[in-house]
């Protein structure tokens, strides 16, 4: 079977994961990265035995798939070109840094039948893929998403880095139109909201109460779900999840059965199989256009709304 060609663009602290794991992958041959620091681009080049480049031009004709993991406001032109050179993507999130931008890139993808991919890999946790089996729908869900400062991290804030997850994700368990948003955030150590919180309400009943912060001083990656006659629990990190249900008048609590697995190689492995199989990405480009949405408006609630001093 011909392996299939593909490329990194980014290869900074995240993007240099990526290029390992598609290393790795079979039927797959990592043909070159990309990354406008010679250091890092040579680095990269020689750990994964591929061609290296400063300009991400140079992969056009080189690769069929790539992945794009460079800073947000890139993202839009990186991808524009690489979609005109038909190669498919798979773009980190958030998507592009307006929602503009991303219908431009749904049309150009749709156009020329290309997997358009954005990088939520919360939804490849095994934790968030056993939960969303379970019937029921949820009526309320609470998501905290909290962490110690990362320098590395200066272009958006914590909206854009870390909430956008959970956003994803309870548009995926709700399933209905978010009809109007709370929001607020505080700035402490950037110019950005480094600490927010946002309450949504959707269409059907459904509310979400979200809370990002990379001011933390310990990490926490969890989310409960308030169902009928059931309340669950999942923690993102250690991918563990307990569900407390009513059965008659008492309160029964059992551990959901879940398979420990790496949620960014499971990621790329689905890429590829949607690149392979010429399948819609279990994140497309309007999933991800769409929590971009939400986020967006999270972020003029806060400019508009800002706290009392």
């Amino acid at each position: 079977m011909q392996k299939i060609k593909v490329g990194v663009v980014g290869v900074g602290s995240l993007g240099s994961i990526h290029a390992r794991i598609f290393a790795g992958l079979p039927n797959v041959e990592l043909a070159a990265i990309a990354d406008i620091d010679p250091k890092k681009a040579k680095k990269a080049g020689r750990t994964c035995r591929c061609e290296y480049f400063c300009d991400y031009q140079q992969l056009f004709g080189k690769v069929c798939a790539a992945s794009i993991v460079v800073p947000t406001r890139l993202h839009y032109q990186i991808a524009r070109d690489f979609l005109e050179h038909n190669i498919h993507l798979l773009v980190e999130k958030p998507f592009t840094s307006t929602v503009d931008e991303a219908d431009e890139l749904l049309s150009l993808a749709g156009t020329k039948n290309l997997v358009l991919q954005v990088g939520h890999v919360e939804r490849f946790n095994a934790a968030v893929q056993a939960v969303q089996k379970l019937p029921g729908r949820p009526k309320f869900i609470e998501c905290h998403r909290l962490g110690p400062f990362a320098a590395r991290v200066k272009d958006v804030g914590v909206v854009l880095d870390l909430m956008i997850h959970d956003i994803d994700i309870v548009l995926g368990l709700v399933n209905s139109p978010c009809v109007s948003i709370q929001a607020v955030g505080v700035n402490v150590l950037t110019g950005h909201e480094d600490i927010a919180n946002a309450r949504l309400n959707f269409k059907n009943g459904a509310v979400a109460n979200i809370t990002a912060s990379r001011i933390s001083p310990k990490s926490m990656r969890k989310i409960r779900l308030f169902c009928e006659n059931a309340y669950i629990s999942l923690d993102y990190e250690a991918q563990k999840a307990l569900i407390y249900e009513k059965q008659g008048k008492k309160i029964t609590r059992r551990k959901i059965n879940i398979k420990k697995e790496k949620p960014l190689q499971k990621e790329l492995q689905s890429f590829i199989r949607c690149v392979k199989e010429e399948k819609a990405p279990l994140v497309s480009g309007r999933e991800g256009r769409d929590a971009l949405a939400i986020a967006t408006e999270i972020l003029e609630k806060i400019k508009t709304h800002p706290p009392h001093a």
